[in-house]
């Protein structure tokens, strides 16, 4: 039976709930300042529309409404067991089975052919120099946590996209140069 909820965002913010009830706010900012926001698309709009999922789907449950001085008062959340039973059994099956993700990137990539030779070479290069950015962008955030105590498990998504955008920029580096040295022939009705 399909899941009723699919949006990683979800899976995030039952994580967050696993360490201790929250409202919608304390997770947007706990999930920023744990560089969550590179590896989850978080925007108030969707994130507030999650939440309203995850309780309409009796995932999570209100079970206190604050109010800090002088701002709106904010409903916590908190897991069910519904709630806790399905993001266990969500996460083991997005560990267990790879799935087809379908990127952008390899989907361009089986047409680079058409920009021609330079303005292949010329993107993967720049392509190249985006990734050493947030690889750099990476060893930051890791230093900022894991370097700072945090449990390198709090984020080992950072540490595995780390691994892949090497991986990734090795390849796109050596591909280029292979196009600028003519050893990656160029068909000629391109």
């Amino acid at each position: 039976m399909p899941r009723k909820i699919r949006n990683t965002l979800a899976l995030a913010l039952l994580g967050l709930l696993l360490e201790r009830p929250m409202h919608p706010y304390e997770m947007a900012s706990t999930l920023r300042e744990r560089y969550k926001d590179s590896t989850f698309k978080i925007n108030p709009g969707s994130l507030y529309d999650t939440v309203e999922s995850l309780a309409k789907h009796r995932w999570i449950e209100p079970v206190e409404t604050v109010r800090e001085g002088n701002r709106p008062e904010r409903t916590v959340y908190a897991h069910t067991e519904l709630g806790r039973q399905e993001f266990i059994a969500w996460l083991d099956e997005l560990v267990r089975e790879p799935v087809a993700e379908y990127p952008k990137f390899v989907a361009a990539v089986s047409y680079l052919g058409a920009l021609g030779p330079e303005r292949a070479a010329d993107a993967l290069e720049e392509r190249a120099r985006h990734l050493a950015e947030r690889i750099d962008g990476a060893d930051t955030a890791l230093a900022d946590t894991v370097g700072k105590g945090a449990p390198r498990l709090f984020m080992i998504e950072v540490e595995f996209v780390r691994h892949a955008w090497r991986a990734e920029l090795d390849w796109a580096s050596r591909t280029a140069a292979e196009i600028r040295s003519g050893s990656l022939p160029w068909p000629e009705h391109f």
